[in-house]
């Protein structure tokens, strides 16, 4: 089941995922399955999924979602595959890129599309000439249009899109999505404590929604003034909280 340098780490109600140096989950893969979570009977797709832990995470709870999780690079969907066996789950591990989608995935069919997407634009910063980390990191296999374009096609009229992103890109974000025709309607502000200023955003947005009404959601805090992990990191973080950190 495992191969070199992988092992498993817990998720919580006897769900494991296997990980390695490069195909793992962090603190804003945890946050964006909570705060996307599937309803009871939806239809789900994570894009760019890794390893496949927003799905998994997604099973955790709710056995009842059709889940379909979506990678480009071959060694994340095989690591997703072995971990979806080994939990004995019924998620789809789909190895294909999110711009070519078509005949591959039903379009305007699902309830919900997230997404944790590469952090930094193609070119910026100093790039890992490791290509499957490059594309882990910068915008080299996908953009955030592509991104949103590829959401509002699989998404059905009122379905969620929900993705995480740095604070800078907020703008580029939220011009993307009216640009496919997902209204932004929900925003929440992750920061590690009060002191610091926001590290993370997490927003929803609906298809074909009409303009406004967006909220934006208390700010999640991390960290409490002394140093520990807030009440409602303990609640997201759940029975896997120990293992994870």
């Amino acid at each position: 089941m495992l191969k070199d340098s992988e092992h498993f780490e817990p998720l919580g109600n006897g769900i494991e995922i296997i990980v390695n140096e490069l195909f793992h989950f962090s603190t804003d893969t945890i946050l964006l399955a909570d705060f996307a979570a599937p309803r009871k009977n939806s239809r789900a797709v994570d894009l760019g999924s890794g390893c496949g832990t927003i799905p998994l995470l997604w099973a955790r709870h709710n056995r009842t979602a059709e889940i379909t999780a979506v990678e480009i690079q071959q060694q994340g969907c095989d690591m997703a595959r072995r971990s979806v066996e080994h939990n004995k789950l019924n998620i789809k591990v789909l190895n294909a890129d999110l711009r070519e989608l078509k005949g591959k995935l039903p379009f305007g069919y699902f309830d919900l599309v997230a997404c944790n997407p590469p952090y930094k634009l193609a070119g910026s910063g100093i790039t890992n000439p490791d290509e499957e980390k490059l594309l882990a990191r910068h915008e080299e296999s996908c953009t955030i249009d592509d991104v949103t374009a590829a959401a509002a096609k699989l998404l059905q009229f009122g379905g969620r899109f929900c993705m995480c992103q740095r604070p800078e890109r907020l703008a580029d974000v939220m011009q993307s999505m009216r640009k496919n025709s997902l209204e932004p309607k929900r925003l929440r502000f992750v920061q590690q404590r009060q002191d610091k200023a926001p590290k993370l955003f997490l927003i929803e947005g609906k298809r074909g929604s009409n303009a406004g009404g967006l909220v934006v959601e208390k700010t999640l805090f991390i960290e409490d003034g002394a140093g520990e992990l807030t009440q409602e990191m303990k609640d997201i973080y759940g029975s896997y909280k120990e293992a994870y950190l």
